[in-house]
Order: structure tokens, then sequence, then C-alpha cells
């Protein structure tokens, strides 16, 4: 069977916008405080399953690159990948502290003098912009991995590997549909209903990156490319995590565990899919 590229594209589409399959849960009414807690835990639980992912996907090429320095003794392509490996985790990670801090001294900075009465009005607008930010930051890092999977999509597909590629759509298209559980999960911890809106754009910037990689990958192969996106990823999933982590311990350090207990071993099975079908 031969898939075209225009076929290939829309395949890894599709793969990229199962991440909506998770996010109306964003918009699910009442639930107790502890289960809000919960599905906390558990966004963190599938967040830190892909940090360990994408380390693994973006260190074999670099794994390859110092067998092939220490027997040919050619380090050019390790010493790149080594550089893009430490500029990406560098940003990813640092990137997002700075920007965020960068955020909240303007916001401070735009209430004015007159503005700095507490009220409990401000105190929740404050408490939902916290958490939608949060949210739409995990969509971005999930992006940057998704960019990096719409990549694979699209190099398999032009080098004739079609079995390959076809498989990747339905695997990356199961995994993605945990990754929308992630993104809501700060809304759903403090009580919060994002609007359809905000739910649309969350899944554009977390799901289209797949589609857009299958485009770039479908153009030409670039293993530095590809591992940047990975280490980006991985920097800024890790910071969210912290940040999901350091609210669970606030709020129920035992509920927020038994969550990210449940939530790494979802995207253990959802790993384990892509193992049996091959990939």
């Amino acid at each position: 069977m031969v898939v075209s590229t225009a076929q290939t594209v829309l395949l890894g589409a599709i793969a990229g916008f199962t991440i909506f399959l998770g996010l109306p849960m964003g918009r699910m009414r009442g639930g107790s405080r502890g289960l809000r807690i919960f599905l906390s835990g558990l966004s963190a639980g599938i967040l830190l399953f892909i940090f360990f992912d994408v380390l693994d996907a973006a260190s074999e090429p670099l794994d390859s690159a110092l067998k092939q320095g220490t027997t040919s003794g050619d380090w050019a392509r390790f010493v790149g990948l080594a550089v893009v490996y430490v500029l990406g985790f560098g940003l990813g990670l640092l990137g997002l502290f700075y920007s965020q801090r960068l955020w909240k001294t303007t916001a401070r900075a735009s209430m004015g003098p007159g503005a700095m009465a507490a009220t409990e009005s401000r105190a929740v607008d404050t408490t939902r912009a916290d958490a939608l930010r949060l949210g739409m930051t995990i969509a971005m890092g999930i992006g940057l991995h998704n960019f990096s999977e719409g990549l694979a999509i699209g190099q398999s597909a032009a080098a004739g590997e079609v079995s390959l590629a076809l498989l990747l759509i339905i695997g990356f298209g199961l995994h993605n549909a945990t990754e929308g559980f992630g993104i809501v999960g700060p809304a759903v911890a403090n009580g919060i209903r994002p609007t359809w809106k905000w739910l649309f754009l969350a899944g554009l910037i977390g799901g289209g990156p797949t589609f857009l990689g299958t485009i770039v990958g479908s153009a030409f192969d670039s293993e530095f490319l590809f591992v940047a996106f990975l280490l980006l990823a991985a920097g800024a999933i890790l910071y969210v995590v912290g940040e999901l982590i350091v609210a669970g311990r606030r709020a129920s350090w035992e509920l927020t565990l038994w969550g990210i207990f449940a939530g790494f071993l979802l995207g253990i099975a959802t790993d384990l899919v892509l193992t049996a079908a091959g990939v």
C-alpha cells in the first residue's frame, strides 16, 4: 500500500487532534475537592511519564553518535547533538521559569498604585489566571513533544516505511488522547471550568504541532531538529510537573501521590499499546 504525502499529513493531523478527546473533562461540573486534587496528580503522572519517554527518545541519537565517535574517531556529530541536547533542555526548562516570572512582574506593575488592596474578587481572578496559564504552558510543552512525533511520522513515510508510519499514527493517536487530561489538570484541581474557546486553543497548541511536524518530516530529515524539539519539550514538561507537585503537596500530598501513580500507569499502558503494535 502506498500512502501519498497529503494522506500522510492528514493522518498525522488526526493523530495529533485526538488530544481533543480528553480536553472536555475540563468542563466537568462539581466534583469533590479530593477528586480535583487526584485529577491534578493524574495530570502530573501522565506528564512525568511523557518526560521520561521523551528523554529516552532524545538520548538514542546521542548514544549512537557517541558509539560512532569511539569507533571512527569522528566526534562532530556527537558534539553537535550534545550542544543541541544541553541548549534545548535548558531553554525549555529555564526559559519557562524566566518568562513566567516576567509575566508576573508585568502583571503586578499593570495594577497601578491604587490596586494593592487585597480583595476576594481579585484573588479568584488571579487563581483562575494562574491555573489557565499553567494549563496553556502544559499544552505548549506537549505541543513541542508532538512536533517531534510528527517528524517521526513524516520521515518514516518519506523513507517509504509506510507500515511504520501508519503504526506511529495509530500509536501516537492513542497516546495523545490521554494528554488532554494533562492540559486541563490545573483547572480541574482549582474547580475552574475553561471556556470552549480556551479548550480549542489549548488543543490546537498541543495537538496541532503533530500535523506541522508531519509536514516538515515529509519534506526533509533532520536528526538535530528532532532532538532539539524533544529536549525543549522535556524541559518544559519538567517545569510544569514541578509546579503541579508543589501545588499538590500543599493541597493533599496523599491524594496527589495516588494521582501521580495512576497517571504514570496510564502513560505506561498507552506505551505498551505502541510496543504491542510493533512501534
